[in-house]
């Protein structure tokens, strides 16, 4: 009996539940320049922002450990941004 590669992939997804789908990311921090206003200032995040935070979110640990990029990122502003696009901060 055949099964398709298809209908294997649908029976895990079933039996995973909400399992995440993992996709490369590449980790550029001038990704979250959409966030530079929020970031240095009280402004609220753009939806663009948000976005990029969301997709940037699994380099956010590298970028704290980069002395030229910790200030921003561990910012209070930065916190807030993240709160703001119900992006959790990270625990690194």
């Amino acid at each position: 009996m055949k099964v398709s590669y298809f209908a294997v992939c649908v029976m895990m997804v079933l039996l995973l539940g909400e399992a995440p789908v993992s996709m490369a990311v590449t980790c550029d921090p001038m990704q979250l320049s959409p966030c530079a206003g929020a970031i240095l200032s009280s402004s609220a995040p753009t939806r663009e922002c948000c976005t990029k935070l969301q997709q940037q979110r699994p380099c956010l640990c590298n970028y704290l450990k980069d002395p030229s990029l910790q200030r921003y990122i561990n910012s209070g502003n930065a916190r807030r941004v993240a709160s703001s696009c119900s992006t959790p901060f990270p625990n690194c």
